[in-house]
């Protein structure tokens, strides 16, 4: 069949032969068996399921053809900034270019913090690196509790108060 009107053909087609079981949408697992890092490896089940929530307007845990067309236009964007970012073209991020990421989407974070989400998120190597799914991962994460934060900070200071509650609150509703 043709593509339904909005979605890309190229789109369409993939989702036609990623929808494993014909059901007219994308599981997680079909989502997963889908998607390779720059080293073939599958896409991070937690990044899989973050991207399935953002574009699951139903809340059904699966995506239809429209989501699934916007998730492909999505990851592109990403992939584009990882690429930039990767700047030995080594297909990963390094400690140093995760560093520079930062600093140029505007995060003014400490190289500890770097270091955690290196160690929280790089696969366990010598020389750890940062694969684009948990790239994604990392920078949708920092975006989600970042807005979190500033609707409790308007005088944009930079810090906050808040209680033990309202800080879990936060992070549950912004990471789960």
């Amino acid at each position: 069949g043709n593509a339904p009107p909005g979605v890309d053909p190229e789109a369409f087609s993939w989702f036609q032969s990623v929808d494993a079981d014909h059901s007219g949408f994308i599981s997680v697992k079909e989502l997963k068996q889908a998607l390779v890092n720059n080293n073939w490896s599958s896409f991070n089940d937690e990044t899989c399921l973050l991207m399935i929530n953002m574009f699951d307007k139903t809340r059904s845990g699966r995506i239809d053809v429209y989501g699934f067309s916007a998730l492909l236009r999505f990851i592109q964007q990403w992939r584009s900034l990882f690429q930039q970012y990767d700047r030995d073209q080594s297909g990963s991020i390094s400690f140093s270019e995760l560093q520079q990421a930062f600093s140029q989407m505007g995060y003014n974070l400490s190289p500890q913090f770097s270091q955690l989400l290196l160690a929280r998120y790089a696969q366990r190597s010598p020389n750890p690196s940062i694969q684009l799914d948990r790239f994604i991962h990392i920078c949708m994460q920092l975006q989600s509790l970042t807005d979190a934060f500033r609707e409790k900070d308007t005088a944009l200071v930079g810090n906050v108060r808040l209680g033990y509650e309202d800080f879990l609150t936060m992070v549950v509703t912004r990471m789960l």
